[in-house]
């Protein structure tokens, strides 16, 4: 471990250097996020997933630095050009940015237009000007004449020393540091449309002649410009005034006001426009579009969050719904554990309209499958179906929920969904993944590509390798936090669990298949590969729902059982008994309890769970209505306001589903009186509001809201 990358991140994160080296031991020993923020809170002093996360990216940036540091050294000792001054400076350098001013002096170059200067012997010319002395800079040019290099005039010989000269200063450390200040305080990024491209760029009018301090340009402006500059459409530059930038310059390079001196000035100004400000603007170019990585992936992984979190029906039997017009809504009947029993189609809408057989189908599988609640995909005919569905008047109370369909389509297309239905086609698999998202979100959400579920904003356009990470240690993080029931878990759920990887979830399938069910977690230690180290990652995560060992359905870690019997013990009751009576449990004194292992926060942990084991960590399932009536975005007029359900937030505001089949943007200035600049802030995914309609344009489809009220809001 090195000592001063933990010293480095535990001032930038404001945490103990303690916390740190211990944190890290505990990654290189093989632990994960989850199992270490659940379970080794004495050893990180409690740290969350949220900086356990960030101590891990920091430290793998760290050793990138260091990976391009031994690489510039070992360059440098092969060209013969390492000196203990410079080496000095190598290993001083904190970024990758510093690493590479002080190799770019020595780095090999390909021809450039000051090589080819000093292939023609200019260098002693390019020195004169440099000394800035009060000679004849004519008459020094000269001396450089000769048919060889093909140098007769004093232009030429003048013109390859100031390559010359452009070189060093754009190679000169002051120089490029100074200069990068001024890039971090007064850089601007413009655009400015590509003449004849306008009728395409239409959608990015508002970025045509645009202009924005660079650090102060929000993620979503930064993602727009950038992809419509990749698309061809727009022009952009990222620079400071050019004649701040080249007065900073002479300051550091013109000595006075002589003849050497003015053509050191033409250099340093031929230096800025086709050296350094290139250089630099890539430079911040990388930096803008990595802080606006940052914040969308920080928006996409909140929003993924909300969405895999969301409050589960439960076991029901359950009648999926995925609507449609022209092919119909095709119908599945589900039992409890969301096993397949039936599946038909009915065409209740035009241009069929076999409202009445639709409607006595219907009954006659609700009745026939012991329904209990009715899900209806949201897309086309959704609500249509729902009112359908609606004006049916059952022997008994029904739920019927509305259920976000997006990636639907994609799970049914998938591996994963023809792994689990071989013999049905797309539209079958469709209407399973809709029923079982109204059972447990989470479950069926992990069988699709995040990327795919549309909660995210311009997820295309950032580091794929980043999200992907961001979005793995989300789902990672909610399967975790909500435990998986190991004897009726997917292979995907299981996959994610601490520990657990591809080749072990399917060993434990394979295991759970030949001998059935297993009996304790105690039994999985059976299971090909499942070692001590995957067994202590993972085993506080699984459930068995029928253990005879109260504690195997519970966060309890196995290696806290002895614990736990301990406090029975000492109580003289079973274990079963301190579980089902809270009084049995106030009568315990913690303190007693402590270990070398287990401290404090653990047995918190442990009295929470016994008060509660296995519990559930998402909201109560609640329903939800849309406006009786509304429809599509025809019914809507300004003025109006609808009830509505969050299903996008982004930095510059929430996207909300009033029903019409078009999510409407709420923009952030509008979402309360007082101006919020973060909608994550305030908002969640799913959460219920009110909204008032402001804007319909209809050629466009887009509709604009202002927020009313919240029903359930995340802050007080």
């Amino acid at each position: 471990m090195n000592e001063k990358h933990v010293s480095i991140i535990a001032a930038e994160l404001n945490i103990d250097a303690g916390q740190v080296f211990r944190t890290i031991q505990l990654f290189e020993t093989g632990a994960t996020i989850p199992f270490v923020a659940r379970y080794r809170k004495e050893a990180t002093g409690g740290l969350d997933e949220v900086v356990l996360a960030a101590i891990r990216d920091r430290k793998e940036k760290l050793e990138e630095i260091d990976k391009r540091r031994e690489s510039i050294i070992k360059s440098l000792t092969e060209l013969e050009l390492l000196t203990p001054e410079l080496e000095k400076q190598l290993i001083s350098a904190a970024t990758v940015a510093e690493l590479e001013d002080i190799y770019l002096p020595y780095k090999p170059k390909r021809k450039t237009r000051a090589s080819i200067a000093i292939e023609k012997g200019l260098e002693p010319l390019a020195k004169f000007l440099m000394r800035q002395d009060f000679g004849d800079v004519e008459r020094e040019a000269r001396k450089f004449f000769s048919e060889k290099t093909g140098i007769s005039n004093v232009d030429d010989a003048l013109a390859g020393a100031r390559d010359i000269v452009a070189e060093w200063v754009n190679e000169n450390l002051v120089a490029r540091d100074r200069l990068r200040k001024l890039f971090n305080r007064d850089a601007f990024i413009t655009s400015e449309v590509i003449k004849d491209k306008e009728d395409i760029a239409d959608k990015y009018k508002v970025y045509w002649d645009f202009e924005e301090q660079i650090t102060k340009a929000p993620s979503h402006r930064v993602l727009a410009i950038f992809r419509a500059e990749n698309e061809g459409l727009l022009r952009v530059k990222i620079a400071p005034n050019e004649q701040n930038a080249v007065t900073i310059l002479e300051r550091i390079f013109v000595k006075n006001e002589g003849d050497a001196a003015r053509q050191v000035q033409m250099a340093v100004k031929d230096s800025y426009k086709r050296l350094l400000q290139p250089s630099l603007e890539t430079e911040f170019r990388n930096l803008a579009k990595e802080r606006a990585d940052i914040e969308a992936i920080r928006v996409f992984t909140d929003n993924l969050r909300q969405l895999l979190m969301a409050p589960p029906l439960g076991q029901k039997n359950v009648l999926a719904i995925d609507p449609g017009f022209r092919t119909g809504c095709k119908l599945v009947c589900l039992d409890r554990q969301g096993k397949l029993l039936h599946n038909e189609t009915i065409y209740p809408h035009p241009p069929q309209s076999e409202v009445k057989q639709a409607i006595n189908k219907i009954e006659h599988l609700v009745k026939a499958y012991k329904i209990e609640a009715i899900a209806i995909g949201n897309g086309t005919a959704g609500r249509e179906t729902e009112r359908l569905v609606g004006h049916i008047r059952f022997d008994r109370e029904i739920i019927a929920v509305m259920v976000n369909e997006n990636g639907a389509s994609v799970y049914s297309a998938s591996s994963v969904a023809r792994e689990e239905f071989p013999e049905y086609d797309v539209t079958v698999r469709g209407s399973v993944s809709i029923g079982r998202r109204l059972m447990d979100p989470l479950a069926e959400l992990v069988k699709i590509d995040p990327k795919s579920i549309g909660v995210g904003q311009y997820q295309h356009d950032v580091n794929q390798n980043q999200l992907a990470r961001s979005l793995e240690d989300t789902v990672a993080s909610c399967v975790n936090g909500v435990g998986v029931e190991v004897n009726t878990s997917s292979k995907q759920l299981l996959s994610f669990v601490s520990g657990i990887g591809p080749s072990l979830t399917q060993n434990i399938i394979d295991y759970r298949n030949e001998n059935g069910a297993f009996e304790s977690r105690e039994s999985l230690k059976k299971v090909p590969r499942f070692g001590p180290k995957a067994f202590e990652q993972a085993a506080g995560f699984l459930r068995i729902r029928d253990s005879k060992n109260p504690l195997d359905q519970s966060a309890v870690h196995p290696e806290s059982y002895v614990i736990v019997k301990n406090m029975a013990k000492k109580l003289k009751v079973e274990v079963a008994e301190l579980i089902q009576k809270p009084e049995l449990r106030e009568q315990i004194r913690i303190e007693d309890f402590v270990t070398e292992k287990a401290g404090i926060p653990t047995l918190k942990d442990i009295m929470s769970e016994l008060a509660k084991p296995g519990r559930d960590p998402r909201e109560k399932f609640g329903l939800f209505q849309f406006l009786e009536g509304i429809n599509s975005i025809k019914d809507l007029h300004p003025g109006m306001e609808l009830p509505g359900i969050v299903t996008n937030i982004t930095a510059f505001g929430a996207f909300v589903d009033v029903g019409v089949h078009q999510d409407g943007l709420v923009h952030k200035s509008k979402i309360r009186k007082e101006y919020v600049s973060d909608p994550s802030e305030f908002l969640k995914l799913n959460q219920r509001v009110k909204v008032k309609v402001e804007e319909i344009d209809f050629q466009r489809n887009r509709i604009q809201f202002s927020m009313v009220d919240l029903e359930q809001p995340r802050f007080a």
